[in-house]
């Protein structure tokens, strides 16, 4: 598996609690116990001297951790009180035994419906946890409503409620914490999708089960890390010369959109590989010689001065600033009928959704690199179904196409026939143009320089946020595309 933490569905997550338990002789209130602990230990570590502690409990597992914590932050002192939702008569199992503890300690609980929530210290969600199947309702719709309003420190409990801890999608409303601790198995939901402006920073304890547990529940979802990434790329012998790391031929710049293919060519360069050639509109050489004279532009107005260049390509990227006129499609024809390694970005992949590509249009050897209303046309659906779960679009983009499939925005995920990986690096700044335009010339660039599809496109996408968050420090809005390529270039050492 190339990312270095397992990811995991919320039956995958409960498949490895049973385990703990039945398997290897955990209690569930110990497991319950140490979730509690961890998530204590998280809110004095953040907070060390809160005012306040109130905790929001639901009926089921999640609201038994938070009997816990309220337990322990009133054993420290801390003021302390548990706000119930739902039918206290309906508790039963680890979390009756954890209520229990929690009043026989002298724990002020009332109910929710008789008292406010608090606009001091911290509150604690433990309301609603992996299990909410829809929309949130009723009194727990309201509790959510009034955290979010009270603008007070927010520690979540394995998940902020609300959250659909499969997709990150919010299922009608969420908790917007400012720290969440999970527990057992990171769930994949926490990492993609709106799940960022919910989760706050998100801390991890496996509870100490045995090790041996994650062995029995299969999972084909990791979270990615760079340095791993970087550290597997091979050094350069002292006798490197440029046909080792590969020629990645960049199509695109139509009329008005020559910025686009300048900005992938110069990307593919920085980024490692040995020739960078651009075929675009005759009239858009002198600027591209002007802007990176080492890109080697080259006008194109028909197939005879485009044969030689796709000849002496490794690998093509296709799109930056294609277009989708009569010339685009053309270009993107040739492209295709070459069969080379081919990065399909932009108004490529809008070419492919409207059929424009004959043959076949499922291949092993390029990489899909589309943004959600990309994913939506290519699969003929609304960008709301894409986004609602993201998961299932891009397998169905890469089951459908082929190849290797990154889904771009908050959370990337990135598929291939096997497994699905998620970058989180990136921030908001990055919603601007151009910005694909880039990232589309680092995977060619990785591409041409050897590395396997998965592989390069993982390392692109962490390589291409990572930068942006280091360009960030200086500021989010009017963060641009070429800022990210000298951080790029030093990244990769």
């Amino acid at each position: 598996m190339l990312g270095t933490e397992k990811l995991y569905t919320a039956e995958q997550t409960r498949a490895l609690d049973h385990c703990a338990i039945h398997g290897h002789g955990v209690p569930g209130i110990t497991l319950m116990s140490r979730a509690a602990d961890a998530a204590f230990q998280a809110l004095v570590d953040t907070w060390p001297e809160p005012e306040h502690v109130q905790v929001l409990c639901g009926t089921g597992n999640n609201g038994g951790d938070g009997f816990l914590i309220a337990d322990l932050a009133h054993k420290r002192g801390i003021p302390t009180t548990v706000l119930q939702l739902g039918d206290a008569d309906k508790i039963g199992g680890d979390a009756l035994l954890a209520r229990e503890q929690a009043l026989a300690n002298g724990v002020d609980i009332r109910a929710f419906a008789d008292t406010p929530v608090m606009s001091i210290g911290v509150i604690v969600d433990a309301m609603l946890g992996t299990g909410l199947g829809g929309d949130v309702r009723g009194e727990y719709r309201e509790a959510i409503g009034d955290i979010n309003a009270s603008g007070t420190a927010v520690l979540a409990v394995d998940i902020p409620s609300g959250l659909c801890s499969d997709s990150g999608r919010v299922l009608g409303v969420a908790v917007r914490a400012d720290v969440t601790v999970t527990f057992i198995g990171l769930k994949r939901g926490l990492f993609t999708g709106e799940a960022g402006d919910y989760t706050g920073a998100v801390q991890f304890t496996d509870l100490a089960v045995p090790p041996q547990v994650y062995g029995t529940v299969a999972t084909d979802c990791s979270r990615l890390e760079l340095e791993p990434l970087l550290e597997a790329l091979p050094a350069r012998p002292a006798n490197a010369h440029k046909g080792l790391y590969g020629t990645v031929l960049v199509i695109g710049g139509d009329e008005g959109m020559a910025g686009a293919a300048a900005l992938a060519g110069e990307a593919a360069l920085r980024c490692g590989a040995g020739l960078v050639r651009v075929a675009t509109r005759p009239a858009h050489v002198a600027a591209l010689v002007a802007r990176t004279p080492e890109v080697m532009p080259r006008g194109v107005d028909s197939g005879p001065e485009l044969e030689p260049l796709l000849e002496s390509a490794d690998v093509l990227v296709v799109g930056p600033g294609l277009g989708q006129s009569d010339w685009s499609e053309y270009l993107l024809q040739m492209a295709a009928a070459s069969g080379k390694p081919m990065v399909l970005d932009a108004d490529g992949l809008n070419l492919l959704a409207a059929g424009r590509i004959s043959g076949e249009q499922r291949r092993d050897n390029w990489v899909l690199t589309p943004h959600p209303g990309e994913a939506a046309r290519l699969l003929q659906c609304s960008n709301a179904e894409i986004q609602a779960d993201r998961f299932a679009a891009v397998r169905a983009l890469q089951q459908r196409y082929g190849g290797v499939v990154l889904l771009k925005g908050s959370g990337s995920l990135i598929a291939d026939s096997d497994e699905v990986v998620v970058s989180d690096y990136g921030n908001p700044g990055m919603a601007s143009g151009g910005m694909g335009d880039v990232l589309s010339g680092v995977i060619g660039s990785l591409l041409a320089q050897h590395l396997p599809p998965l592989r390069a496109t993982a390392l692109g996408v962490c390589l291409h946020g990572a930068a942006a968050d280091i360009a960030a420090d200086e500021g989010q809005r009017g963060l641009l595309a070429s800022d990210l390529i000298p951080e790029m270039r030093a990244l990769l050492g």
